[in-house]
């Protein structure tokens, strides 16, 4: 998937409040770019599965990491074996370019 790739050597850029939130259209553009991600409203997110809680919590120190260095933080829920992972851009209320560049950089992440 060369377009995941694109998207996972973007950098995200700060957004301000007054910055408009993507349009419908781009974002179904982007939901190609990205595998199994579903969009609720005003966010993206993503069921990951895993073997066991020390698999899991391995993922999420991963994604803590990636997001620190993004400067964009994904709301997630854990448990022994899953991790639920959703990103929206709160300053702007919607879903921005940002969101997409973490959710694939999320999933090269549960690749390895």
């Amino acid at each position: 998937m060369s377009d995941v790739c694109d998207l996972t050597s973007k950098q995200c850029k700060p957004c301000e409040g007054g910055t408009p939130p993507l349009s419908q259209d781009e974002i179904n553009q982007l939901m190609k770019q990205l595998d199994g991600w579903v969009q609720y409203d005003r966010l993206i997110g993503k069921a990951y599965e895993f073997k066991n809680y020390y698999q899991t919590m391995a993922f999420v120190n991963a994604v803590a990491w990636l997001s620190h260095r993004e400067d964009h933080h994904p709301d997630m829920a854990v448990s022994y074996n899953k991790c639920h992972v959703e990103y929206s851009t709160h300053a702007i209320n919607g879903l921005s370019e940002n969101d997409f560049i973490c959710a694939a950089k999320v999933d090269a992440l549960f690749k390895i």
